[in-house]
């Protein structure tokens, strides 16, 4: 269990780092629906982030991606390729680091209702390119793992709650002292906005060489 914990942590931090759900949860806490909007966005969130990597441990534990007890080819060279477009969208994302214009959705989220959050929040943890390569590589890791039903649930939630954290704290924290959270959310939100491309630059990076080493290494 805790050789797959220490694969599972740097993905699931690369979830938590992704600049734009956190920006997205935090518009929603500054907005006129602050509490309702943030909340289904936060349970949308997690919901994406679940149902993708447990989709994906299912599958890769079917037997299909495993052989011998270990890793078959097919799932050293899901990681491989998984690593290699993470690489690719780092660079892509380093190239556009001057970027600080704000993206149209951005503009839309004040007027997001209880429902429309949460279907944002899914849509954007499993539409998201980013997003998915990760669930994807963290759904591979576990399902390949051998770990009992047991230990492969607590993988999945350990994964999750990581992940969605980043999310989830702040609107957490915003329902018990919203007053007190409001600068601090404000002040964030700024910083990623105008720095959002390097942050995912540099975390894509090493979350492409692990996944692409452990690639390779299951060969």
């Amino acid at each position: 269990m805790g050789p797959v914990i220490g694969d599972l942590l740097p993905l699931a931090i690369g979830v938590a780092l992704s600049p734009i759900p956190v920006v997205a949860a935090i518009l929603m806490l500054l907005s006129a629906n602050a509490g309702r909007a943030s909340a289904g966005f936060a349970l949308g969130w997690v919901t994406g982030i679940l149902a993708v990597t447990g989709l994906v441990t299912a599958a890769a534990a079917s037997g299909l991606m495993s052989s011998a007890g270990r890793p078959s080819a097919a799932a050293s060279a899901i990681k491989i390729a998984m690593g290699l477009l993470l690489v690719f969208i780092a660079f892509r994302q380093w190239g556009s680091r001057k970027d600080d214009s704000i993206p149209g959705w951005m503009k839309a989220i004040d007027e997001l209702g209880v429902a429309k959050a949460a279907g944002f929040g899914l849509l954007l943890s499993v539409l998201n390119p980013k997003n998915l390569l990760l669930c994807i590589t963290a759904g591979v890791t576990i399902g390949t793992s051998g770990l009992n039903p047991a230990g492969t649930a607590a993988a999945i939630a350990v994964f999750v709650f990581l992940g969605a954290a980043s999310v989830v704290v702040p609107v957490g924290g915003y329902a018990i002292a919203a007053n007190q959270l409001r600068g601090a959310l404000a002040r964030l939100k700024n910083w990623l906005q105008a720095n959002n491309h390097t942050v995912i630059a540099v975390v894509f990076m090493v979350m492409g060489t692990t996944a692409f080493a452990k690639g390779v290494s299951g060969f």
